[in-house]
């Protein structure tokens, strides 16, 4: 019964209408699937030091003269299968990506409430805090929040925190966009009835929040969330590029094709180029999953 009232909803209709979209949620559970599957799926675990052999280092992709079947898209430096390392590295890339997306939500969300419901000096004293952070770009704000980690943590556990602090430093550049959807959303909703019969009755501001507000702001978030995927990991892969992101030792995709570009000129091409069209193929498919649910949730777009 629930399978069907959910195949009949017309969220689910404007999905089948949309070959754009099922190709890209295909096409993203295919990404998201051969991630957690790596341990079993990918062909050599490249992060076990003692199955790598430098003497099968800088091997083309199969196809090519020099190629070997073991290594289909070739391998790199230290003789790492390339597929393998880009099963296990979007495993890391989508944690990341999904994780500071969560932190994001959860302090976005909880700013905008507070501002939109409470108003007065709570509302102006947000929002100049989310004025003052949009004028740095994001980017440079992630950079900023992993630079002082860096500095105030200690030297030797650094690698090991490394992927907390990079959710950390993603997920609070990116709080502000949820921030000002829910503020607007919160000052419609706090001005309609079921909002007023709620405090007649004595309820707590918070409870009124939590229970009432929240449920009927929550639909541009889930938009906003969805596309906010596909920016976190490209901030993730932008931050371990530039070799302040996660460790060598446990590298995603973005650490993989800066490992890849040291080689790119030397003619072993493969092992940036196949990290980086994976990069391409997962950050697209989820752009074009939260453009359609953008356009679905909102019937001035259909």
């Amino acid at each position: 019964m629930f399978l069907k009232r959910a195949w009949d909803h017309e969220l689910a209709w404007h999905f089948r209408r949309s070959p754009v979209a099922i190709a890209a949620a295909l096409l993203t559970l295919a990404c998201v699937g051969a991630a957690l599957l790596a341990p079993w799926i990918a062909p050599q675990d490249p992060f076990n030091v003692a199955v790598l052999d430098l003497n099968e280092a800088f091997l083309p992709p199969a196809w090519l003269p020099g190629g070997k079947a073991a290594f289909l898209l070739g391998s790199d430096n230290q003789g790492r299968d390339i597929l393998s390392t880009i099963l296990y590295g979007a495993r890391i890339s989508l944690g990341v990506g999904l994780a500071s997306v969560a932190l994001a939500l959860v302090l976005g969300v909880s700013a905008g409430l507070a501002a939109g419901y409470l108003g007065g000096r709570t509302d102006a004293l947000i929002m100049r805090i989310a004025d003052v952070q949009l004028s740095f770009p994001a980017i440079l704000i992630a950079l900023l929040v992993d630079g002082v980690a860096r500095v105030a943590l200690p030297a030797s556990s650094q690698d090991r925190i490394a992927i907390p602090v990079l959710v950390l430093s993603i997920g609070f550049a990116g709080w502000v966009q949820y921030a000002r959807a829910v503020r607007g959303s919160t000052l419609v909703e706090r001005q309609k009835e079921y909002v007023q019969a709620a405090r007649v009755i004595g309820r707590s501001p918070l409870a009124i929040m939590a229970e009432h507000v929240l449920p009927n702001v929550l639909g541009p978030v889930l938009v906003i969330a969805t596309i906010h995927i596909a920016t976190a990991i490209i901030t993730e892969a932008t931050l371990s590029f530039l070799g302040v992101g996660v460790p060598a030792t446990q590298p995603s995709l973005g650490t993989l094709i800066r490992v890849g570009n040291e080689f790119l000129y030397s003619g072993e091409w493969w092992i940036t180029v196949f990290p980086g069209a994976a990069l391409v193929v997962l950050v697209l498919s989820v752009n074009l999953v939260g453009d359609w649910l953008r356009d679905a949730l909102n019937p001035r777009l259909r």
